[in-house]
C-alpha cells in the first residue's frame, strides 16, 4: 500500500520511528503530550510509535512531571542502553578508538601509537598497519567493556583524505597526504575484523565527523550550516547544514594561496596547509632561525613555539620576534582561507578544532578574524561568526561515533540490513561463459 507521494505504509512508520526518537534524543525526557506538537503527529500516532519504540527497548520512562489539573504525565527517553557505536580516529600520531551507549558516556578506550619517528610519513600509515591497529582496538574495547559485539550498531571512522563509496569494495579512500592511493578500508576491515556482517561500517573524513560532533553536541548547536575547520599537522573543513544532516567534506587545505608557492607533503604547490598547517608552521620557524626542541613531537614542538611568542607574563624572558612573527603571517594565511569559506559557503558559523587549532586559537583567534573579514565580501563576512570548537581535540573519535547512529535513527532505530548479493541475470553468465572460451 503507498501514500499519494510515493511513500509506502512502511516508509511513514520509519520516518514517524525517526521523528520520535530524535527529538527524543536531543530535546528528551519529554511527554507523549508534548511530542505529539514538536513533531507534527496526532496523539494516537505518538502512543502507538512509542508503544513499539518501549516493546523494542529502545525508548525507557524517566520520571515524571505534574499537569495542570490532571494525573502527572511520564517523562520518556532513549535508553542509553539500547545499543553501542565504536568511534575511531586516525590521527597524525595515534588511533584512538572509544566505545560509546546512546548517551555518549564512554564505555572503554584504547589507543594505538603510530611512530612519529619515521622520517618518511607514508610509512606512519602503512595499510596493514592502520587495519591491524583498527580491528585489534575494537576487540579491546569491547572485551573490556564486556559488550556483545552482536549490540553496536555501528563502527565510524574519521581518515585523512577523500572517502569515496559505491561498488562491492564499499568506502574507498583516498589520502594524497599519507600515501594511500584508492585504499578499500572497509574491505580490508571487514575480511580481517570478525564482527558480523550486519554491523556496518562508515567511514568519513576526520574534519566531517568533528563537524558532525560539534553540530550535535558542541559549538555548532543552533546553527542551520557551519563549516567546522580540523587544524591539526595539516588542515581541513567540513560543511554541515543541519544538525542530523550527512553534510561534506572539502579539501580546504589544498586551495593555492600561493602560485609556485611552498611545498605541500599533498606534493604540489602553494597549499594552504604548506603554511598553516602545523607541521609546515613549524619548518617555518625553523627556516627562520627558531629552535624548536630536538626530537619533540609536533604538539610538544608547537607548545613550545607559542611559549617562546607569548612569553606568561612576570617571567621575565623576551618574546621571541621570529617565533612571533612567523605565527602573524600564519594568522594572515588562516584569515584568508577563512575568507575562502565565507565566500564560498556564506556559514552561520565557522569554527576550530583538533589540536593545533584550539591551541592557535586561544592565542590570535581575533587576528585570524581580522584577515577573513578585510578578504572576505562584506555581506557574508558581517553574519558569519568565528569560534572555537568546544567538544576538545577528541571530538573527532565522537564524531566518528555519530556516523553509525544518525544511521540507525534515519532507519527508525532499526539494525541495519545485510547486503547480499543480487541473483545474477542469465544473460550475464551465459555471456561470461562465451568469454572464458
Amino acid at each position: 500500500m503507498s501514500a499519494r507521494s510515493g511513500r509506502t505504509v512502511r516508509d511513514l512508520r520509519r520516518e514517524n520511528r525517526t521523528a520520535v526518537l530524535q527529538r527524543l534524543y536531543f530535546d528528551g525526557p519529554l511527554s507523549r503530550l508534548a511530542l505529539g506538537p514538536a513533531i507534527g503527529l496526532s496523539s494516537g500516532s505518538v502512543s502507538n510509535v512509542v508503544a513499539e519504540l518501549v516493546a523494542e527497548g529502545l525508548v525507557e520512562e524517566a520520571g515524571s512531571v505534574d499537569s495542570v489539573g490532571g494525573r502527572p504525565r511520564t517523562l520518556l527517553r532513549v535508553s542509553p542502553a539500547s545499543g553501542s557505536m565504536i568511534g575511531v580516529d586516525v590521527g597524525e600520531t595515534r588511533i584512538r578508538i572509544e566505545l560509546f551507549d546512546l548517551a555518549f558516556n564512554e564505555l572503554a578506550r584504547a589507543e594505538r601509537p603510530l611512530s612519529t619517528s619515521e622520517t618518511d610519513r607514508h610509512a606512519r600509515y602503512e595499510v596493514a598497519l592502520v587495519v591491524r591497529h583498527i580491528r585489534d582496538g575494537i576487540a579491546e574495547v569491547l572485551d573490556r567493556a564486556g559488550v556483545s559485539a552482536e549490540r553496536l550498531l555501528g563502527v565510524g571512522i574519521g581518515v585523512p583524505g577523500i572517502v569515496a563509496r559505491g561498488g562491492r569494495d564499499g568506502a574507498v579512500v583516498h589520502g594524497q597526504t599519507i600515501g594511500w592511493d584508492a585504499v578499500p578500508l572497509e574491505r580490508l576491515l571487514r575480511e580481517s575484523d570478525g564482527l558480523p556482517p550486519s554491523v556496518p561500517y562508515c567511514i568519513d573524513n576526520g574534519a566531517k565527523t568533528l563537524g558532525q560532533a560539534e553540530m550535535w553536541f558542541g559549538a555548532g548547536r543552533g546553527a542551520g550550516n557551519a563549516v567546522f575547520v580540523l587544524f591539526g599537522s595539516g588542515v581541513g573543513a567540513g560543511v554541515i547544514s543541519e544538525h542530523t544532516g550527512s553534510g561534506r567534506s572539502v579539501e580546504w587545505g589544498h586551495l593555492t594561496v600561493r602560485v609556485r608557492g611552498r611545498r605541500c607533503r599533498c606534493g604540489t604547490h602553494g597549499c594552504l596547509e604548506a603554511y598553516a598547517g602545523a607541521e609546515a608552521l613549524l619548518d617555518r620557524w625553523r627556516e627562520a632561525g627558531g629552535a624548536p626542541p630536538e626530537g619533540a613531537d609536533e604538539e610538544t614542538a608547537l607548545t613550545a613555539m607559542l611559549a617562546a611568542a607569548y612569553p606568561p607574563p612576570g617571567a621575565g624572558e623576551p618574546h621571541d620576534e621570529v617565533a612571533r612573527a612567523v605565527l602573524a603571517e600564519t594568522a594572515e594565511y588562516l584569515g584568508a582561507g577563512f575568507a575562502d569559506l565565507i565566500n564560498l559557503f556564506q556559514p552561520e558559523r565557522i569554527l576550530v578544532g583538533g589540536w593545533a587549532g584550539l591551541q592557535l586559537g586561544s592565542r590570535f583567534l581575533e587576528e585570524v578574524k581580522a584577515h577573513a573579514t578585510a578578504y572576505a565580501l562584506r555581506h557574508p563576512a558581517a553574519r558569519t561568526v568565528v569560534g572555537l570548537g568546544t567538544l576538545g581535540p577528541e571530538a573527532v573519535t565522537v564524531g566518528a561515533a555519530i556516523l553509525p547512529l544518525a544511521g540507525f535513527f534515519a532507519r527508525g532505530g532499526r539494525r541495519a540490513e545485510v547486503v547480499r548479493d543480487a541473483p545474477v541475470p542469465a544473460w550475464r553468465a551465459a555471456l561470461r561463459g562465451r568469454v572464458a572460451r
